[in-house]
């Protein structure tokens, strides 16, 4: 097998272990390249192709977050990983593992993490690498990097999501909170909330959102009912789809452009967080984007109407 076709293979792997140190499919993608481009321009055949790719992308991924750190904290409001709808690596004796780690409730523990707890953690827990390859690919030694798992561990067990076990359960609980939402239906959204819910919405200065956040059953229940008809009206329409690894949807403009999506926590039967992405720039690989701000108007103007 060449480089290309060795690299190709491995390609979804190196996504998946980029896209969780990072939380963005742009920047997971862009390390993935650079990956190729050393790989490319290496003249030396590394003993283990995949352990050598694997740490190429994670030491870039490192280097990539380090600097992303300041653009976040300087963020425009809460702050949520860019949405995945398909995970491209798959290995069904860690579907589970696989799942709930790319989870947008599991990123954002992560984000509490060091670069290299995030990285050790990411490659041990999730993709099951020995100590020796993960101390190889953060440049530290096994000993340690056995001490930074220690210490992710802890941080991620104490915040650590929990969710629906049975997949079709959740599925249903989507299905009809879809189905309440298209309807307005404030009792049936409400019936379907947890009392504590929260609504985070990250548009990041760019779009308009829902709410930066909200909070209570009754609250989220009733906003939601309020704008989504009203966004129906101006032909705004959603798609079920899985985000992240957890029930959600796709919303498109008439013309079928990206304008948001939504994701949902779901535990002991009732949705626990509802995340919405609007954010213009963490939707373009999703297909082209909404003009949000036009859509906006356009609800506004429906609502007068109404009123």
């Amino acid at each position: 097998m060449g480089k290309v076709e060795e690299f190709e293979e491995l390609r979804p792997l190196l996504f998946s272990i980029a896209y969780r140190i990072l939380g963005s499919v742009g920047e997971a993608e862009d390390a993935v390249q650079e990956t190729w481009l050393r790989n490319d321009a290496s003249t030396t055949r590394p003993v283990s192709v995949k352990a050598f790719l694997s740490a190429t992308v994670t030491r870039i991924a490192i280097d990539v977050l380090r600097s992303a750190r300041v653009r976040r904290e300087e963020y425009v409001g809460p702050w949520l990983p860019e949405p995945l709808l398909d995970d491209p690596y798959q290995d069904p004796a860690r579907a589970a593992e696989l799942a709930d780690s790319v989870s947008m409730a599991a990123l954002l523990l992560l984000e509490r993490l060091s670069p290299l707890e995030r990285s050790v953690f990411v490659l041990r827990e999730v993709f099951a690498f020995g100590f020796d390859d993960i101390a190889a690919a953060v440049g530290r030694s096994e000993a340690a990097c056995r001490q930074l798992l220690v210490r992710a561990r802890r941080h991620m067990n104490e915040g650590r999501p929990r969710f629906e076990a049975d997949r079709q359960e959740r599925q249903e609980l989507a299905r009809r909170f879809f189905e309440a939402l298209a309807q307005g239906d404030v009792d049936g959204l409400r019936s379907l909330l947890s009392a504590d819910v929260q609504l985070v919405g990250d548009g990041g200065g760019k779009a308009p959102q829902l709410a930066r956040a909200v909070a209570g059953a009754e609250n989220v229940a009733r906003l939601l009912a309020t704008v989504y008809p009203l966004m129906a009206r101006v032909d705004i329409t959603f798609e079920p789809h899985e985000v992240n690894g957890q029930p959600g949807a796709l919303f498109r403009d008439r013309d079928g452009k990206v304008l948001h999506i939504l994701a949902l926590d779901v535990l002991d039967g009732q949705i626990q967080t509802i995340r919405s992405v609007i954010n213009p720039d963490k939707l373009g690989h999703l297909g082209p984007v909404a003009d949000a701000w036009a859509v906006d108007q356009e609800v506004k103007q429906t609502r007068k109407q109404t009123q």
